[in-house]
């Protein structure tokens, strides 16, 4: 009878073990109490698998490089669920970075996913911090082209060219919307602003630096 009731209690046990909340798929899914009034779900709606052709699964355009006149040099190309609509639940989605000489992609992260990195021309410095429970080690190496380095979920990155030369990777993420916060972009461009005195005491800048900051990423 104990027997009976420990493989129960067990299996009851490993039930709880293996229950998990679903990773989310976008910043938010706000609950409501009528579905009716309800707009997204934790993703994209299905269409019927019936209903489903090629052109569900198919993007045309990576092999064209992307715009890098900007002020970080460099342009991302991003083929999600938005762009393959197929993708919807697949949990991967693929990039092309192209930078300009000594162009970056500054320092980011991406909320829902792991991102894998190739490099297909030119010369990066690449690198990631981790936690602050780590001691925010900084991982970096540069890369030739055939290389590949992994940023992992959340941490902090960033990719720099650093030769005289156009450079051009592909990065595989695994979320179909992995999400981008850009740190200098949100924290100094955030609608409306932070209190400059958050800021000029988180970064232990004078007030005025942090104002024209903001000022500046305002937009």
């Amino acid at each position: 009878m104990r027997v009976s009731i420990l493989i129960t209690v067990l299996a009851v046990v490993i039930s709880f073990a293996k229950a998990y909340d679903p990773s989310p798929l976008q910043d938010f899914c706000v609950a409501i109490d009528d579905p009716k009034n309800g707009v997204f779900v934790n993703g994209k709606f299905c269409k019927d698998p019936k209903q489903a052709k090629a052109e569900d699964f198919f993007y045309s355009g990576l092999n064209k490089a992307g715009n890098t006149n900007n002020d970080v040099k460099s342009n991302v190309t991003t083929v999600n669920v938005d762009k393959i609509p197929g993708l919807n639940t697949m949990g991967i989605s693929l990039v092309r970075i192209d930078y300009a000489p000594y162009g970056q992609n500054p320092p980011h992260t991406h909320p829902r996913g792991t991102e894998i990195l190739v490099l297909l021309e030119g010369t990066l410095y690449v690198g990631f911090v981790s936690s602050n429970q780590d001691n925010n080690r900084l991982f970096a190496k540069v890369l030739q082209p055939g290389d590949v380095f992994v940023f992992p979920i959340g941490m902090i990155h960033f990719q720099v060219n650093i030769g005289k030369t156009p450079a051009v990777a592909f990065a595989g993420l695994s979320s179909q919307n992995a999400g981008v916060i850009t740190i200098a972009d949100t924290v100094f461009g955030s609608k409306p602003p932070i209190k400059p005195e958050v800021l000029a005491m988180a970064f232990q800048l004078d007030v005025n630096v942090v104002k024209d900051l903001e000022a500046k990423f305002k937009n």
